[in-house]
């Protein structure tokens, strides 16, 4: 491997290196894609809990901010289906949590947050940004064309090799390999969830063989060692996500950043809980006490506007009891850097390793 900073992504894109900062909606920030993207590397934006005025200002901020490439990440996932007896029986449940709080009465069972729709099209088709990515699978077929027309980039995960032929089928430029230890959300949208559980180890090569799109390795890459191995596998590129999130430009909490300092190897957990999709965190006592009754959670996003005030007012107190402390396997080897500082360890730990295995 001559020069691992030169792959096909890195010259489309105009990276100086293959490492790409993971969207993680509500965790990043614009500080941070800036810091990322003016490092060498790829910062992205995690825009899909928000509206589409609040995606065109952050888009301005972060363009006037680098002349990198950066990412806008979207969810398309599918439209939730209001179940009320789901939502009453689930909102009895979260009461005794929203009064240990302090809170009033847990909000109704509404969808707050839209799959990529005309709105958002029309902020991307307006701002343009180098990058649009896509989670839980593609958005409608006429949106996705709107997007390609325009010329802009297009990337979205796969968790099994299903799921990567499906999205080159669709016309996808890239795709990212999300292995089973990632943290946040799983990019799963072929169920059963389960057959997504696949480790990146055992994922990046088997999807690497299937398609013919470049692919990005994302799950438990925390160091050189690790993106080392990916592009050994065949990876194109390497996402990280939280290896990132411990930066000072991160949008986490402090009661979140004392978790994962503390967080041992074998505390992450998938759970529902929080948002009704399957996604990665530290374990805490509200995952502990809701395990199990995943048939009952209504369908996200709506759950995740129930525990949405409960996760808000538990960070505001101090205490990671009722938090989304989202985080991968590697959780243990998070680091406190700066975001460029960090991208600089991590090239020369690759070129280490890679120096090495010559």
């Amino acid at each position: 491997m001559a020069n691992w900073t030169e792959s096909w992504i890195t010259e489309r894109l105009g990276l100086r290196f293959p490492i790409i900062q993971a969207p993680m909606a509500g965790s990043s920030s614009n500080e941070l894609a800036v810091a990322v993207s003016r490092a060498g590397g790829m910062g992205s934006m995690g825009v899909a809990l928000q509206s589409a005025e609040a995606t065109r200002a952050d888009c301005e901020t972060v363009r006037a901010g680098t002349n990198g490439a950066y990412n806008v990440n979207f969810f398309v996932h599918k439209d939730a289906e209001i179940d009320a007896s789901k939502g009453d029986a689930f909102r009895a449940q979260l009461a005794p949590y929203y009064e240990e709080l302090g809170l009033g009465e847990v909000p109704a069972a509404e969808v707050s947050s839209l799959p990529f729709n005309e709105d958002h099209l029309a902020v991307v088709l307006d701002q343009k940004p180098p990058v649009v990515s896509f989670h839980f699978g593609m958005p409608r077929d006429e949106l996705f064309a709107a997007v390609k027309d325009a010329g802009i980039f297009t990337i979205s995960s796969a968790t099994n090799v299903r799921e990567a032929q499906e999205l080159e089928r669709r016309g996808i430029d890239a795709i990212i390999a999300q292995g089973f230890e990632a943290g946040g959300h799983r990019g799963t949208f072929a169920e059963p969830y389960e057959d997504g559980w696949v480790g990146t180890m055992a994922l990046v090569p088997q999807i690497v063989d299937a398609v013919s799109v470049p692919v990005i390795a994302a799950g438990g890459i925390m160091d050189g060692r690790g993106i080392a191995a990916a592009l050994v596998l065949g990876a194109d590129a390497v996402q990280l996500g939280t290896a990132f999130l411990n930066c000072p430009e991160s949008a986490v909490p402090d009661v979140h950043r004392e978790a994962l300092k503390n967080a041992r190897d074998d505390q992450t957990r998938l759970t529902h809980a929080f948002s009704g999709r399957p996604a990665r965190g530290i374990e805490n006592r509200y995952i502990r006490e809701t395990k199990g009754g995943e048939d009952n959670f209504p369908d996200f996003p709506i759950l995740n506007t129930l525990t949405g005030p409960m996760r808000k007012a538990s960070a505001e107190a101090g205490t990671g009891d009722f938090m989304s402390l989202w985080a991968g396997q590697g959780v243990t080897m998070t680091r406190e850097l700066p975001a460029a500082d960090l991208l600089e360890k991590l090239v020369a730990e690759t070129d280490a390793v890679l120096r090495r295995l010559m």
